[in-house]
């Protein structure tokens, strides 16, 4: 099996149902409320603690480390912002809508509407060429047929794409408010006014803390840092999960589909929090409504599951999920390199 098919699915979606069956014996599908307390309290905290220290600290180069502080916060905001999107936290649409524009939208800065319409798409066709918006051809590409015809500054950055994959992420941040703000232009997302109205109360009390408490010089290396920092945390927690898997044809059923395009990460209780759950991709995607912190439990089950009908089951460890990423958006420039 190659980086670009997948195989053809040997048996039926009754598959899917069998699993299906065995984890709902289990009762792992019921919700978490303490596990969610207890997080969000945290992640809350350490927001509330990080913009304290950040008034505290005033106008001092020991800001920076604040900056790096935030840089956390903000992803774990996101993190949360992703459950709350798939229904883990709260069983019903109202209450996750509005504690996902809170983290998203005024804790983070970006469009909660606009991303879990993205986060559907790639969740009902994972690594798709034409229908996961995840390896859409943009700055970076991911199958080498979208890198035919590059020219000049995109052919360079295709040529060299493995290189500057990490450099990147660092502008990942600015493209979640950009995204945004396109969004809400075209009126793609619900409730847009409150989403509008939310963004700018965050930009607002952002820019008047850096303007109030640091020197101008302060401020733009805070918001570089931050911004950057921010960028490169979050992009880490999506890349080792379906980068340089099987693309799909289509027509596999929904267990393969899950499986095949996706990849989990080895690790411990450390990999778990900094990874917002995701290293348990496959388990994730098979069940996305189910509460993260019930994915460790059910991923033995899973993995033998996938034994048992012969279906591939991808895990590995957390540096060489990286270095399967990076050596697929190598292999997708070769062309280019060779053409020069």
């Amino acid at each position: 099996m190659t980086a670009t098919t997948l195989r053809r699915p040997s048996t039926t979606g009754s598959d899917f149902a069998e699993l299906n069956r065995r984890v709902n014996a289990l009762g792992l599908m019921r919700r978490r409320p303490a596990y969610y307390a207890l997080r969000l309290t945290l992640v809350g905290l350490l927001a509330a603690g990080g913009w304290t220290a950040f008034f505290l600290v005033g106008s001092s180069w020991w800001t920076l480390a604040v900056a790096a502080v935030l840089a956390v916060a903000f992803a774990q905001l996101a993190l949360v912002a992703h459950d709350l999107a798939h229904r883990q936290v709260f069983r019903t649409k109202g209450p996750s809508a509005i504690a996902g524009r809170i983290a998203g939208n005024l804790g983070v800065g970006m469009s909660y509407g606009w991303w879990m319409d993205k986060h559907t798409r790639h969740h009902n066709n994972p690594n798709h060429d034409d229908l996961d918006p995840d390896v859409a051809p943009e700055v970076l590409i991911w199958a080498t047929k979208s890198a035919v015809g590059r020219r000049g500054l995109a052919a360079f950055v295709t040529r060299h794409q493995a290189g500057l994959f990490f450099p990147l992420l660092t502008l990942l941040g600015l493209d979640l408010k950009i995204s945004s703000i396109k969004a809400l232009r075209a009126g793609a997302v619900k409730r847009p006014g409150l989403e509008v109205g939310l963004l700018l109360v965050h930009a607002a009390a952002y820019f008047t803390a850096l303007v109030l408490v640091l020197s101008p010089l302060q401020a733009l290396a805070f918001l570089l840092v931050h911004q950057a920092l921010f960028g490169v945390y979050l992009g880490m927690t999506f890349a080792p999960n379906h980068k340089g898997m099987p693309h799909p044809t289509g027509d596999e059923d929904y267990l393969r589909k899950q499986v095949l395009t996706s990849r989990n990460v080895r690790g411990g209780w450390f990999v778990d929090v900094a990874l917002g759950g995701l290293n348990y991709q496959i388990e994730h995607h098979l069940f996305p409504a189910m509460p993260s912190a019930n994915l460790r439990k059910v991923q033995p089950i899973v993995q033998r599951y996938c034994a048992e009908i012969g279906v591939p089951y991808e895990q590995t460890g957390l540096i060489e999920s990286y270095r399967q990423a990076l050596r697929h958006l190598h292999e997708v420039g070769a062309p280019l390199r060779a053409a020069r």
